[in-house]
């Protein structure tokens, strides 16, 4: 639960049926209290506002309803930019907060890791980073969209779900996709009412690039076409003559899961070149496939991989392991600074585009120098060891971006290595030549899985959290991102719980 201030809270009593809101969830529901103290989540509704609800579900210790009418606004309300916002039959359930001022957005966001540090892990950082934020519309470089054809109607709907249905949004734009894209969507619902296929097209996955193509257009705009039974040669042409008239505009095709994946031919005078991004600060182009997992907002993942290694501070005599590296995009960045690197992977096929990648930016400029000595290894880090992690090697620094799940089986081995140095020094005995990093920069999209690991890495394995911030790198959307740093202390003297 979040708070924050703008107004002064009224302690009049309320008109019957009137609520007062206090805070804002993580779902981006106003949390009011009624006068007997159960808790009401409503929809739409505000910190500071004054409102009445509409109540649709009733349970012992709280209720849930959506906003019928405000009676003292928010000074942080704003009209929302797309029409197909808001609590309104068939509402697109893509964005969450586009009626709370974006800077009121980071604020929230902010508060969640907070809390959560502090009541799931018990940790408080010791700074609060200032928050990374970017452009707030248009920034949505990646997304799986929903295709539906309602026979009844005899339309075909392309879009994200409804808020809170299975149901697809009868989108005809989209304000966090580029506008390139949005554009789009109107034209692609032309397209698949045209195809022969038209009933067996359940989805479209979009990926689009920064980096332009020798002589052609400025981005690529990879289309992922997940088809549910053979495309006739008529329906691949209509995909092409699509291509051929929207620039940038390539097609992969997906028959069954994404191993099955393959590039349609274009259209000949209508290349369109390799899907990639690049971190220019870092001199690093990075090439991906369209289903690869890449971060959707590129304004934010410079900002974010610029700031991740000025927190770290590698020096060029210092060897670096990035766990969870994906594709490369902090490994390579880092091997521009380090003396070597390891990128440690889950999937194989990433590992083998991470060495791709490597090999083509290896090369240093009169900017750069070259990349530092790197290799790339697949394990499950989700059941990493201490013998495991002993067997990688001394690393000055670490960086750590794990998925949602985080990274809990790797600070628990840290922490198990933590306690047997503390063990080795009470019993006089010869510790081992493996000493843990000195600092971790951890990258996070799960701010309950972060605290937890927090938690971990500073009551169990010798560090202070030094530092923490969040990222928006989903503006409009409850998804919090976040980074926090944390500093070795030393085996035998780890930090008592942090104070609020």
């Amino acid at each position: 639960m979040v708070e924050y201030t703008n107004t002064p809270v009224t302690e009049k009593p309320l008109p019957e049926g009137w609520l007062q809101v206090k805070s804002l969830d993580l779902e981006a529901q106003g949390v009011a209290h009624k006068p007997d103290g159960k808790v009401v989540f409503i929809e739409g509704a505000l910190p500071f506002e004054i409102v009445s609800a509409r109540i649709h579900r009733t349970k012992s210790s709280f209720e849930k309803g959506s906003l019928s009418e405000i009676h003292l606004e928010s000074s942080q309300r704003v009209r929302p930019a797309c029409p197909h916002f808001g609590l309104h039959e068939g509402a697109c359930g893509g964005c969450k907060m586009q009626h709370l001022h974006v800077g009121a957005q980071v604020a929230v966001k902010q508060r969640v890791m907070e809390d959560n540090l502090w009541h799931i892990g018990k940790v408080k950082p010791e700074n609060v980073l200032r928050p990374i934020e970017g452009p707030a519309w248009g920034y949505r470089y990646r997304a799986r969209i929903s295709v539906r054809f309602v026979r009844k109607k005899g339309v075909v709907l392309i879009g994200f779900h409804e808020r809170k249905s299975h149901f697809v949004a009868d989108m005809k734009e989209c304000h966090v996709l580029p506008p390139v894209i949005s554009n789009m969507l109107l034209p692609l619902r032309e397209l698949i009412t045209s195809m022969d296929a038209v009933q067996t097209l359940p989805q479209i996955e979009l990926a689009m690039g920064d980096v332009a193509a020798p002589n052609g257009p400025p981005q690529v705009i990879a289309m992922v076409l997940r088809h549910m039974e053979a495309l006739s040669d008529a329906d691949q042409q209509r995909l092409r003559a699509f291509a051929a008239e929207h620039t940038g505009v390539q097609w992969w095709l997906q028959a069954k899961g994404p191993d099955t994946i393959t590039r349609l031919d274009e259209l000949p005078g209508h290349e369109t070149g390799q899907l990639a991004y690049q971190l220019q600060e870092f001199g690093i182009t990075m090439p991906f496939k369209p289903t690869d997992f890449t971060q959707v907002n590129p304004f934010i993942n410079r900002v974010l991989v610029a700031r991740a290694l000025g927190l770290l501070a590698v020096d060029k005599d210092e060897r670096v392991i990035d766990w969870f590296c994906g594709l490369g995009n902090f490994t390579l960045a880092l091997a521009r600074q380090a003396r070597e690197v390891l990128g440690v992977e889950g999937a194989e096929s990433l590992v083998a585009r991470s060495r791709e990648n490597y090999a083509l930016n290896a090369t240093g400029s009169s900017v750069h120098r070259p990349l530092a000595p790197t290799h790339f290894v697949a394990r499950n880090l989700f059941e990493m060891t201490p013998e495991m992690l002993r067997a990688d090697g001394v690393a000055d620094k670490w960086l750590i971006d794990p998925p949602r799940e985080g990274a809990f089986a790797l600070v628990q081995a840290l922490a198990a290595l933590n306690q047997a140095s503390v063990s080795e020094a009470d019993s006089g005995e010869a510790g081992s030549k493996w000493s843990p990093p000195q600092r971790i920069v951890y990258v996070s999209c799960n701010p309950a899985t972060l605290a937890r690991d927090a938690g971990v890495l500073v009551a169990e394995a010798g560090y202070r959290c030094a530092s923490a911030g969040v990222v928006n790198m989903f503006p409009h959307t409850a998804h919090v991102e976040s980074m926090a740093v944390f500093e070795y202390v030393g085996a035998c003297a780890a930090p008592e719980t942090q104070q609020p």
